[in-house]
């Protein structure tokens, strides 16, 4: 086991887990070492869980503070008598996002968002849309696990 290439495939886990096996195992291949499967599959899956974690139950402080941040500076704008900027709420993103929830639902936005916006925006916008939901965490967990267990087995095909 070569833990500098656990750690590395963590921290790239916690963020770009689309590319974190690839990139560990490019990484191993760097440094002359042949990783054992479950080096990529757990440093690289249990990264991405701990991020995971972390900012699906920050998701709603997160999102009240973003709320209340913005109130501040609205009445800041009131107050001073300068107007503010008013950013627009239906951007193309915006409504991409809300077409795929509608469109796809709790499994294709469980799956789809934590792989292609990254592990900590897929998180809260899961937690957005489906946190009331009691399977969503758990869905997630699946998926990437899922994922990584694919992706380990292509690698282990490579070699």
């Amino acid at each position: 086991m070569n833990w500098g290439l656990m750690i590395s495939g963590f921290w790239l886990g916690t963020f770009k887990f689309l590319f974190a096996h690839w990139l560990t195992f490019a990484a191993a291949v760097a440094i002359d070492h042949k990783p054992h499967f479950l080096e990529i599959f757990l440093s690289v899956t249990i990264g991405a869980w701990v991020s995971m974690t972390v900012f699906y139950f920050l998701s709603e402080l997160l999102m009240k503070s973003a709320a209340k941040k913005r109130k501040l500076k609205y009445d800041e704008s009131v107050r001073t008598g300068i107007p503010l900027k008013v950013k627009k709420k239906f951007t193309r993103i915006n409504k991409a996002l809300v077409k795929m929830k509608m469109g796809i639902g709790i499994y294709g936005v469980t799956l789809f968002a934590p792989l292609l916006l990254s592990i900590p925006i897929g998180s809260i916008v899961c937690a957005k849309f489906f946190g009331d939901e009691k399977k969503t965490f758990p869905l997630m967990l699946l998926f990437t696990a899922s994922y990584s267990l694919i992706m380990c087995f292509f690698i282990w095909l490579a070699q």
